[in-house]
């Protein structure tokens, strides 16, 4: 009884956290959905986008899916726990077990696919360097939201600063670059730039990814093996619930 109570207790302690956290996730798609000035709303205004791209614009949605999934979970495993349901287990297991079987064929498709994820990037950093050289300077939306990732991610266009030449705002400067790509310094013209060298936001966040590699494979094992701890923590308590009733 003691082992069961344990299980038992785990089980409710354990879900309850997959639930706070699924309300969160849940927040945070409804946020992005919402806000119009987020950087997704950003990309759909960059003319010549690839269609493919589309795809990410539904992040949002993703979110509000995913965090949806881990409320329904985390509900389904607290309370199949503190009501000792069997219904409600063996949903939680199915579930679990359904969303373990997709990362597994997602991680797949992501190795498999790499070649075209890159091309899409590709694509993606012609289009924003095209909107970059079109309205940075003259539209007062792109320009801001393009302030604001710079500021942001501490970066100075997509790729480098060669992406502002012959923009409005270059042009409007005197061939002047935004202090963006001159930390410190004023004006921000060609030599300063080139000798600033300043990151473009795209490499970086490459850079971030690349850098946290290790981190990003051990937090994705580490969910990997909770999941199998809770298929296999739930279906124990289904168990033995079913024999004890028995």
């Amino acid at each position: 009884m003691g082992c069961f109570g344990f299980l038992k207790g785990m089980m409710i302690a354990f879900n309850g956290i997959i639930f706070l956290a699924g309300v969160a996730i849940l927040g945070v798609g409804i946020w992005v959905k919402v806000d119009s000035g987020s950087i997704f709303s950003f990309l759909g205004k960059i003319n010549d986008i690839p269609p493919e791209i589309h795809q990410v614009l539904n992040v949002g949605y993703l979110l509000i899916a995913i965090g949806g999934l881990l409320v329904v979970i985390g509900f389904l495993g607290c309370c199949g726990a503190i009501r000792e349901s069997k219904c409600m287990l063996l949903l939680f297991f199915m579930i679990v077990l359904l969303v373990f079987i997709a990362e597994v064929a997602g991680v797949v498709v992501i190795l498999v696919f790499r070649p075209q994820a890159d091309a899409l990037f590709g694509k993606v950093g012609k289009a924003a360097v095209k909107n970059i050289q079109k309205d940075y300077g003259s539209n007062t939306d792109i320009t801001g939201l393009w302030n604001t990732t710079m500021d942001a991610l501490k970066c100075c266009g997509f790729y480098n600063y060669t992406d502002f030449t012959d923009s409005p705002y270059y042009t409007a400067h005197i061939n002047s670059y935004p202090p963006h790509c001159c930390p410190d310094s004023s004006p921000c013209n060609g030599t300063v730039a080139l000798a600033k060298n300043a990151d473009g936001c795209f490499p970086k966040i490459k850079m971030l990814i690349d850098k946290n590699t290790v981190v990003i494979v051990g937090a994705g094992l580490g969910i990997a093996a909770l999941e199998i701890c809770a298929m296999i923590v739930s279906m124990t308590l289904y168990c033995r619930i079913k024999s004890t009733r028995a």
